[in-house]
Order: C-alpha cells, then structure tokens, then sequence
C-alpha cells in the first residue's frame, strides 16, 4: 500500500468520482489512477467504487470506510511533513487561505501585509470562492484555513473559531431619499429594489431573517457574488445596495453615499475554519492572530485540544 494510492483514491472521490478530473487534478494519466486504484482494491480483497464498464458511479460501503481512513492517513502524512519543516526551517514554507471576496478585498489586505513583512519567505496563496467552495477547499486540504461569514458550521470536518462581528450600510447614489429619512425602518426599505449579495454569501441569511420577522418581502432586482458588482449597479441607478459596512470606502466610492442600517438587521460574525487533526506550523497561528487578535496561540490551541471530535 502506498500514499500514493490513497492520495489518488480520495481525489477521485473529491472530482466527484470523475477519474478523468482526477488524473488532471493529479497531472498524471487517468489510466495511472485506475490502475492504481484497483492494486489497493486487490490488497484490501474489497472493492472501494461501484463502476459500470469504465466508469465510476459510486463508491461502496466498505469504500465509504476505506475512503474515511486514506483522508485521515493523508492528514497524518502532511502533518509529519509539517512538523519536519517546522523545526528545519521555520521561516519558511506555504499558506493557503480560501476566503470569500469580501474578505480578501477589504479585511485581509493589512493582515497579508504585516503578515508578509514577518514572513517574506512564506509564499502565500488566496483562493477565492463562496463559502461552501471555502469550507470543501480547506476540508479536502487544498487550503489551510478558511475564512467566511457563512456556510463553515456545516462542516463536520472543520474546527469554526469566531473572529468579529460586523453589520450592514445601504449605498445610494448622492442625493438620494434614503439619505435623509430619520429611523429608517425595514418596510421603508422593502418599497425600494435592492440588489444584495447572492444567498450563500456574506451574511444574506441575515437579511432574509429580518424581512420575513416583519412580514416583508423585500424586491430584491439583483443579487451579486460581491460588493463592487452591487456598487457598480447601484451606481446605474437600478436600486439600492445592501453590503457589509467594511465595503464601503468613501475615497474609493465617491460616487455614492453609505448609511449605516446595523439598526435593521443582526449582527453576522465572520469565523475562521481550521480542519480538524491538521497540524499548524508558527506562522499559521500567527496569521491567525493578526485577522484576530483575540485568537492567540494559546486560545486557538486549547480550542483545538479540547476538539472532542479531534
């Protein structure tokens, strides 16, 4: 048995049982991977994928098993090489955040430029996406930490530590009737069209949650994966943007005016997502407590330690 096997077992699994994808995930020959794949079958006298013909189409129930322990020998694996680097060479290494757009384009960039200062030797990489592709990024070990306002809590493989809480800001054109109503109230709001962000994003549920408690049902015209597509439309004048506070910078949005509506709806906390056994070089933690400063080593270890599913 090899790590080998079982590195292209579980990329199988995670291409959505597409040995085609896998291979290319994997920069090597789809034939390589299906051979591979029925050596470890032949060792473990059991079969781990339900195929008809050449094709995959499910994996088995002894596979499912099998499936569960190669990701946890992978882990193991990346963790000893993690350990190893951590002792040789301190300063230097790799970090991977997967991370939503708000995020990477209006909180992390002071964090990635003290964290770059304190480790010019670390390359690190953002992988962008919405918070189910950020979970799936850093559960499959693509990533090293995920970090999102929605979505990371369904994931059993992850370990969620919250960072901060933030609210929302309208954005108008200049001049507009929102700017200067007093005690600017939800059902105000809901005569206006509004564009927003897409569901799965940046606190969407939260605004769902506020309309449906009044009753309302907000006329939503257009909904966004980010902050500077609603902006853009908002500055056509097709309606009324709903973002988070963060988005908006008074330079950069010149051509609109913000008002704070924390009032109206909940706050969202933006959370960290680490997967759970995976072991945390220096300046991981590091990183960690620079997003929030709140989440020293100390903290995050003990969360960590404490994981009864770890």
């Amino acid at each position: 048995m090899k790590l080998q096997q079982l590195r292209y077992l579980v990329e199988v699994a995670q291409a959505g049982l597409n040995v085609s994808q896998a291979a290319e995930n994997l920069h090597t020959s789809q034939p390589g991977v299906s051979k591979q794949i029925r050596l470890l079958e032949d060792e473990l006298g059991v079969d781990i994928f339900v195929r008809n013909g050449k094709r995959v189409v499910s994996i088995t129930e002894p596979g499912k098993q099998i499936l569960s322990i190669a990701e946890r020998v992978l882990l193991e694996a990346k963790n000893l090489r993690e350990a190893g680097r951590e002792f040789s060479s301190q300063h230097t290494g790799t970090l991977t955040i997967a991370t939503t757009h708000t995020q990477a384009r209006y909180v992390l960039p002071h964090v990635i430029a003290r964290f770059s200062e304190r480790y010019p030797q670390v390359r690190l990489t953002l992988h962008q996406g919405n918070p189910v592709n950020v979970a799936e990024e850093v559960v499959s070990g693509r990533a090293d930490l995920a970090i999102a306002t929605e979505g990371l809590d369904q994931f059993a493989d992850l370990r969620v530590l919250p960072c901060y809480q933030w609210n929302r800001s309208i954005v108008v054109p200049p001049g507009h009737p929102l700017l200067e109503r007093d005690g600017l109230t939800l059902k105000e709001l809901a005569s206006y069209p509004l564009i927003t962000y897409d569901y799965a994003f940046t606190g969407r549920s939260k605004i769902n949650q506020s309309f449906e408690r009044e009753g309302l049902t907000p006329n939503v015209v257009l909904t966004a994966l980010d902050s500077d597509v609603i902006k853009t439309y908002v500055e056509l004048g097709m309606g009324v943007g709903i973002i988070a506070a963060m988005a908006y910078d008074p330079e950069r949005d010149s051509g609109l005016r913000a008002r704070d509506v924390s009032h109206l709806f909940e706050n969202s906390t933006t959370r960290i997502g680490i997967r759970r056994g995976a072991y945390l070089r220096q300046y991981t933690y590091d990183f960690i407590e620079l997003f929030a400063p709140r989440l020293t080593k100390p903290v995050v270890r003990q969360v960590l330690e404490n994981d009864p599913q770890g």
